[in-house]
């Protein structure tokens, strides 16, 4: 579904209304592929005249939840609209694969793979009821799916690094292989201490997560445009912290090459001190919340300064 923005001479835009009518949308959709489902279920095929019927109700359905998303203004919020597109195209694409289902299947019975998308259709529409309502809990919904990703990855490198194990053990058991005496499988002493102050940063990205996502909970708003605005940086800016982890992450495992660890690890600290940055300026970070940006502003700040230091002789 392609972007856009609401016609001229509409009147006023209310969320409460939209809702209402998106719920709608997608419930008469779920209802058509239900009926389009039904009347390929079985033989006899459909008369020409009721294919055209039936082919005319689902665009209109369809047609219909594509107008209703575009009623959803971006000053709303571009987290909000990104999360109703992607739900507005599960259920344009769910339609899609129902209808080539059923034009490629032999019509004697229903057919598993026709029964699967007909689900698949019923799914995505449902999804309309868990679709955040606003802004603020649009991305209180994308700052916990990040916080989700970083944890996992802080908890696997956190797995690998324990003392004494080997990283590529679970997958280099091949007896073919025989015994490995190959230093690049390892850690040594040096990148172990490294790689401490790696862990740092990561752990500083969770808690960074961490305490955004409370911020916004308890003092995220999304009653004026400026307030909107800056709930979507924070969202834009904490979604390059997975991605940056995940970079750091990998670099760790070895054979460890000092340089490509340090670069990954500050562009990890740079992504970190612009989300502090961004929220310490904005409405989510009253005086009472300070506290833990400095803090954890000094902590990034720590743990780079550490990782320079290890590899200052080795670059």
């Amino acid at each position: 579904v392609a972007e856009g923005e609401p016609g001229e001479g509409r009147e006023p835009f209310e969320l409460p209304r939209f809702w209402d009518a998106l719920g709608q949308t997608f419930q008469v959709t779920s209802q058509e592929a239900t009926k389009l489902s039904l009347a390929f279920s079985r033989p006899p095929l459909p008369s020409a005249e009721d294919c055209q019927k039936l082919s005319e109700d689902v665009q209109n359905a369809i047609l219909a939840v594509a107008t209703v998303y575009y009623w959803l203004p971006k000053g709303q919020g571009t987290t909000l609209r990104k999360m109703v597109r992607d739900a507005t195209t599960e259920v344009v694409e769910g339609m899609i694969q129902l209808t080539d289902t059923i034009l490629n299947a032999p019509v004697e019975s229903l057919s598993q793979e026709q029964l699967i998308s007909t689900g698949g259709v019923w799914e995505a529409c449902e999804q309309v009821s868990n679709l955040p309502r606003d802004n603020q809990a649009a991305v209180v919904s994308a700052l916990a799916a990040c916080l989700g990703v970083v944890k996992d990855a802080v908890e696997e490198m956190e797995h690998a690094l324990v003392e004494g194990q080997d990283p590529y053990g679970d997958i280099m058991e091949d007896e073919e292989l025989g015994f490995r005496g190959n230093r690049d499988t390892y850690w040594s002493e040096a990148d172990r201490q490294l790689l401490s102050s790696c862990m740092g940063l990561m752990k500083a990205s969770k808690a960074c997560l961490k305490k955004v996502l409370a911020a916004v909970k308890a003092h995220g708003k999304a009653d004026s445009p400026e307030q909107i605005a800056q709930l979507d940086d924070l969202a834009d800016i904490a979604n390059d912290i997975s991605p940056s982890v995940d970079e750091l992450a990998l670099s760790m495992y070895p054979p460890v090459n000092p340089l490509a660890v340090r670069l990954n690890a500050a562009k990890l600290a740079s992504v970190l001190k612009k989300v502090l940055e961004i929220a310490k300026t904005s409405h989510v970070c009253p005086p009472s919340e300070e506290g833990w940006v400095q803090f954890l502003t000094g902590a990034v700040d720590h743990n780079m300064n550490k990782v320079k230091n290890f590899t200052q002789g080795q670059l």
